[in-house]
C-alpha cells in the first residue's frame, strides 16, 4: 500500500515527510493503523548521532541505521495479520512496545521483558523476523524503522512481539504514550528506584520521561518529590499537577534543598532523566544520595560515552547503589495494561502530559518545540 512517513536520511538532518510503499505483513508480523505517535527524545538522539553506531560495526553486524522511519511511541488498530500470528487479530486495539517481548528468552522467562533478547535488534533498521524491510522509499530504497516500530507514519508493519492488546475503550492517542515515555518514567521510580512510602526522591529533568518519574514516585508514597529542571513552567506543572512537593532550577539548588529537608541525610532515591546523560552529571547526582540509597540513570547517553565522574570511595563506603534503567525496567505485557487501568481510574495522568499536538508534516516543528522547552510531550495525531 501507499502511505507517508517521516524519514531521517542521515544524522544532523531534518525529518523528511515523503510517500513510501508499505508491504503486507509476513509470518509473525502485524500491520497497524496508527492513531498517534509521541515525539520522544530518543528519536532526537538519532538526529544528533548519539544513538548512531559506528558504520564499521554496523556493517559487520549486517545493520543499516539510515535511512530510517522515526517514531517508537504509538498505538492503533490492527488491520492485517501475517501467518502464524495468534496474540492479536484484525480490529484489536494495540500499544506498540518499543522493546519487543518474545516471552521465551531467558530475560523474559525471569520477568525482565525490558531486556528481551530481541532488544538487540532495536537499532538494526530491519524486521526482526528475517532482517529484511517492509518499508520502501519512493526511489525503491529499503527503509528501517526506529526501535522496530516506526510510528512516524499512519500505517506500519511490526513483529507480533512488539504489539500489546489493550481494551477498545481506551483513547488510542493517550494509550500511545504508554508505549515508551510513561512506562519508562513511571517505572524508573517504581521499579528501578524502588520508591517506598516516606522516601525522599529527586528527579533531575522533567520532560516526557521525568514528569512520569515524578508521578510514579508520588503514587508510590514518597514523602518528598523534588523536580529539578531549568524551565519554570515545567516545574510549576510538576508541583501543581503531577505530584512533586518541591522544585528546583538546578542540581545545586536541589542539593541545598535536600540537605535542609532531610537534616543532612540526603535523598533515598535520585533519578536522572535529562535529555542527554553526560558523565559529569553522575557525581553531583550521587552526591545527593543518602547512605544505602540508590541513583538511577534512565537518560540516554551518547553510544560512545565512557567517561564518568564519580567518587568511588563514597560509593563503596556509604554503600550507595548506581543502577541503569531501560523502559522503566518494566514488563510491558503486564505493565502497559496496568498503567492504562490506573489511567481509567483517574490515578495516572495522561491527558495532562500532552502539551501540543501536531500533524505528521509538522514533525520538525514538534522537535524544535521540544528543544526550546515548550513541551512535556508533543504528539502527532493521524
Amino acid at each position: 500500500m501507499q502511505t507517508r512517513a517521516a524519514i531521517l536520511w542521515d544524522k544532523n538532518t531534518e525529518w523528511s515527510v515523503e510517500d513510501i510503499e508499505l508491504d503486507d505483513p509476513k509470518a509473525g508480523e502485524v500491520k497497524v493503523k496508527l492513531a498517534a505517535s509521541g515525539l520522544c527524545h530518543s528519536d532526537e538522539h538519532m538526529v544528533t548521532g548519539d544513538m548512531v553506531i559506528d558504520k564499521e560495526i554496523a556493517d559487520l553486524m549486517g545493520w543499516k541505521q539510515f535511512p530510517v522511519i522515526g517514531g517508537h511511541e504509538g498505538a492503533g488498530e490492527v488491520v492485517e495479520v501475517g501467518p502464524g500470528v495468534t496474540s492479536v487479530k484484525e480490529g484489536d486495539h494495540v500499544v506498540l512496545s518499543f522493546i519487543p517481548a518474545c516471552g521465551r528468552c531467558p530475560s523474559c522467562a525471569q520477568g525482565r521483558q525490558h531486556i528481551c533478547d530481541l532488544g538487540a535488534f532495536l537499532l538494526s533498521g530491519r524486521q526482526i523476523s528475517d532482517m529484511t524491510s517492509r518499508h520502501h522509499a519512493k526511489n525503491g530504497e529499503d527503509l528501517g524503522t526506529m526501535c522496530c516500530t516506526g510510528t512516524f507514519e499512519p500505517y506500519t508493519v511490526v513483529n507480533e512481539s512488539s504489539v500489546i492488546k489493550i481494551d477498545d475503550w481506551i483513547p488510542l492517542d493517550k494509550a500511545a504514550l504508554v508505549g515508551c515515555g510513561v512506562t519508562t518514567g513511571w517505572g524508573s521510580a517504581v521499579n528501578a528506584a524502588g520508591v517506598r512510602a516516606g522516601d525522599t526522591v529527586v528527579v533531575i529533568g522533567i520532560g516526557g520521561i521525568g514528569m512520569n518519574a515524578v508521578q510514579g514516585a508520588a503514587m508510590a508514597g514518597a514523602r518528598h518529590v523534588i523536580a529539578v529542571d531549568p524551565v519554570e513552567w515545567k516545574r510549576e506543572k510538576a508541583t501543581s499537577v503531577f505530584g512533586a512537593t518541591h522544585s528546583a532550577a538546578s542540581i545545586e539548588e536541589a542539593q541545598a534543598m535536600v540537605a535542609e529537608m532531610t537534616w543532612g541525610a540526603n535523598a533515598d532515591k535520585v533519578i536522572l532523566t535529562v535529555g542527554t546523560a553526560t558523565g559529569d552529571l553522575i557525581g553531583p547526582m550521587m552526591g545527593m544520595v543518602t547512605k544505602g540509597g540508590r541513583g538511577v540513570v534512565t537518560a540516554v547517553a551518547p553510544v560512545m560515552q565512557e567517561d564518568v565522574k564519580l567518587n568511588l570511595f563514597d560509593l563503596a563506603m556509604q554503600r550507595k547503589e548506581l543502577v541503569g534503567c531501560i523502559f522503566g525496567n518494566a514488563n510491558p505485557r503486564r505493565d502497559v495494561t496496568r498503567l492504562l487501568r490506573l489511567y481509567e481510574e483517574g490515578k495516572l495522568k495522561l491527558d495532562e502530559l500532552v502539551t501540543t499536538t501536531y500533524t505528521l508534516d509538522e514533525v520538525n516543528q514538534g522537535y524544535q518545540d521540544m528543544r526550546d522547552g515548550k513541551n512535556i510531550r508533543g504528539l502527532i495525531k493521524y
